[in-house]
């Protein structure tokens, strides 16, 4: 249920409104938009306090939320969420641009990497430290060490750093060294994790798993956001389809029915939903065409040579390009980047 509050309201009649919405049980979330304050009721079956608040001297305007993922709707949240991360903005007319290796391999090759990409305008340093790999005999990744690793490059670089928690139990050690926790594909629907990570109070980047619908993927969102985090940026990474051309498909169209529902960021992941990297760039653009608030690419400055996802993995030369061209439709679309 969302209540409009009356225009000229005092802070003291919102708190009012707060307290006697919790008294039932149940959970405000305030949203501030250019004109009207409205006030989200979360909980299950919140339209049956209605009663209660139609005459209400504060309320304006009472409406029913009909999603099931609330607090990541349009319908509580009209204006797009824009994320800050240092000195990186996402989301809200802000296009990010996320670049790194797959994996941490040594601390000279991510420090060299994050170098290079800053130089050529990454605003995020991406970078595996722990693996989920479909053969148990491909790298697992460095671990704490990788991560060590990373929080050094951005020393160096000042870039964010975006890496991937695989359970509840590297929430903790993760958190200490990066800046974005990242919830894999193979995860998504992992909800005891999302509960935990919405505790972590870290932004959170997730992933739509390889077979998800748009909804799961928004209720997944939920699960973090109901656990007191709202600071999430959606990840589309490509689904299973009968296609065998590339690694997965990457849904286009996934972008603008997300802008459609979701206040949240929408990013790409054209590596992993191509698995070629001379298909990266030409998606990577359409993505931004498509209105995508970012994209996440795996750079390195050997790619041949990558302990993990080598074929869908760009040089450094054909980063710098990307950037530029991206750089050239932003201004078309009057994003930041």
């Amino acid at each position: 249920m969302i209540l409009t509050l009356k225009r000229g309201i005092s802070k003291k009649e919102i708190k009012r409104i707060e307290n006697k919405i919790r008294s039932f049980g149940f959970r405000p979330h305030i949203s501030r938009g250019a004109k009207d304050i409205t006030v989200g009721v979360i909980g299950e079956n919140a339209i049956l306090l209605k009663e209660f608040f139609e005459s209400d001297p504060a309320v304006a305007s009472i409406a029913q939320i009909s999603k099931p993922y609330k607090l990541s709707s349009r319908q509580i949240h009209p204006k797009d969420t824009r994320l800050t991360v240092g000195n990186s903005k996402i989301g809200g007319g802000h296009f990010a641009i996320i670049a790194g290796p797959c994996s941490v391999e040594s601390r000279k090759q991510i420090i060299s990497i994050a170098k290079e990409v800053k130089k050529c305008g990454a605003k995020f340093l991406r970078g595996g430290a722990f693996k989920p790999r479909t053969s148990p005999y491909s790298f697992q990744g460095l671990g704490e060490e990788g991560l060590k690793y990373l929080a050094q490059a951005k020393k160096i670089t000042g870039l964010p750093v975006v890496t991937e928690v695989m359970q509840i139990s590297q929430i903790e050690v993760v958190s200490k060294y990066a800046d974005v926790l990242q919830i894999g594909a193979r995860n998504m629907q992992n909800f005891n994790l999302l509960k935990e990570i919405g505790k972590a109070k870290k932004p959170v980047l997730l992933k739509r798993g390889m077979s998800a619908t748009i909804t799961e993927l928004l209720m997944a969102a939920e699960y973090i956001m109901s656990s007191g985090n709202s600071k999430i940026i959606l990840c589309e990474r490509g689904i299973r389809t009968f296609s065998d051309q590339t690694r997965f498909t990457l849904d286009i169209s996934a972008i603008p029915v997300l802008k459609k529902e979701t206040h949240l960021p929408v990013i790409v992941d054209p590596s992993h939903a191509t698995g070629k990297r001379d298909l990266v760039p030409p998606m990577a653009l359409a993505a931004l065409a498509a209105g995508a608030d970012g994209i996440m690419v795996e750079v390195h400055i050997k790619p041949d040579t990558a302990l993990s996802d080598s074929a869908q993995t760009i040089n450094i030369p054909t980063f710098k390009k990307l950037v530029k061209d991206i750089s050239c439709i932003a201004k078309v679309l009057e994003k930041k980047v």
